[in-house]
């Protein structure tokens, strides 16, 4: 049986600490910055504030909003007031949607609606709007940057995409990493949430932050959705071969009709055996799992017949003894994506317009 069952039926009210421990670490949750630090905050604080933040960076897709929208809602579970942040200046600094205001003003909407959806208790704050009220924003980001050197902030660019290594670089880029830090404090938050790849931003937090005397948050990051397409190097990190917005094949999109879904995942590497970095596997184990308390699998009975699983650790061990083949685990995971993500792009305005804006930013 699926262990956050209960958890699923309890309000936030009737949970222990222990219960909002497991739900805002159950996957994709990969760490936890710290552990003990996270009890002790619920100790002592039954609601307290979170906050990750996103570029608009073009269509949203299973990763960027599922996925990281469903691990959200861990957090809503445990009693957590959540806060998605919308880093429009960001996304203007990192060159993403051409730079070009406009165009990230629109998506920006597009991104709010998405969020309000999947995420229907958390708040939605844009970067610009932060900006506007809280004046003394910008006098504490110097403050901030008296702290870091050239060569760390180089270090750091790594979050945005960016190589520590560039030579030719804006100096507005070198403003992204402390901006994002600040905007931690900005916000007043206890527990900052991010990928995996943002990882060094809040080790700048937690290292710069006591200094200044600021809050320090707990750190806490969740495991990429892999692309579908098969990695270049398998034994390197997932986040290199990472569901990608400006690649349409390597990943499901929101506004994917439901043939295209399951047509993308029958394309989608599935080595026999294999469950290391295999994005089906992935996919099972942090979307479908997260929703569904079961997962059947549906194939003729000369093939082993009807198969349920309860947990992913039954469909893993099976898989890897070869008991269950990739097509059908193929076409499993795509049926339970078209229920997943179709009520979803039904109800998600995306006009000619935005589509055609988003795409020119390509």
């Amino acid at each position: 049986m699926n262990n956050f069952i209960g958890l699923h039926r309890k309000s936030c009210f009737d949970l222990d600490i222990t219960d909002k421990v497991d739900l805002i670490e159950r996957p994709p949750t990969e760490e936890v910055v710290t552990h003990d630090e996270l009890i002790d905050l619920f100790k002592t604080n039954s609601s307290p504030k979170h906050y990750i933040g996103l570029e608009i960076s073009g269509f949203l897709h299973l990763g960027s909003l599922i996925s990281t929208g469903f691990k959200i809602n861990d957090f809503a579970k445990a009693g957590v007031k959540c806060t998605v942040f919308l880093a429009d200046w960001h996304t203007l600094i990192n060159d993403k949607l051409g730079g070009d205001w406009e165009t990230i003003s629109k998506v920006s909407k597009y991104y709010q609606d998405a969020f309000k959806l999947v995420c229907p208790n958390a708040e939605i704050i844009l970067g610009s709007k932060l900006y506007e009220e809280k004046t003394e924003y910008w006098s504490e980001l110097v403050k901030f940057t008296k702290h870091m050197s050239l060569a760390r902030t180089m270090r750091t660019l790594t979050i945005m995409g960016r190589s520590e290594n560039e030579e030719k670089i804006e100096l507005a880029k070198l403003l992204y990493p402390p901006m994002q830090a600040v905007d931690i404090h900005s916000l007043d938050v206890d527990i900052a949430h991010a990928g995996m790849d943002q990882r060094k931003i809040h080790m700048l937090v937690r290292e710069i932050f006591p200094k200044m005397k600021w809050k320090v948050p707990v750190a806490v990051h969740h495991k990429l959705l892999p692309g579908l397409s098969k990695p270049a190097d398998i034994s390197d990190s997932q986040i290199l071969g990472k569901m990608s917005k400006s690649d349409p094949n390597s990943g499901v999109f929101i506004h994917n009709t439901d043939n295209e879904i399951k047509k993308k995942i029958s394309k989608a590497w599935c080595e026999e055996a294999n469950t290391q970095n295999n994005p089906l596997l992935e996919i099972a184990r942090t979307v479908i799992f997260h929703e569904f308390d079961e997962i059947n699998v549906e194939r003729p009975e000369k093939f082993g017949g009807n198969v349920s699983y309860s947990n992913f650790n039954q469909l893993e061990v099976e898989f890897a003894e070869k008991k269950l083949h990739p097509g059908d685990l193929k076409q499993t995971v795509g049926n339970y994506l078209v229920k997943i993500i179709s009520p979803i792009r039904e109800k998600l305005d995306l006009s000619e317009d935005l589509c055609n804006a988003i795409k020119k930013s390509y």
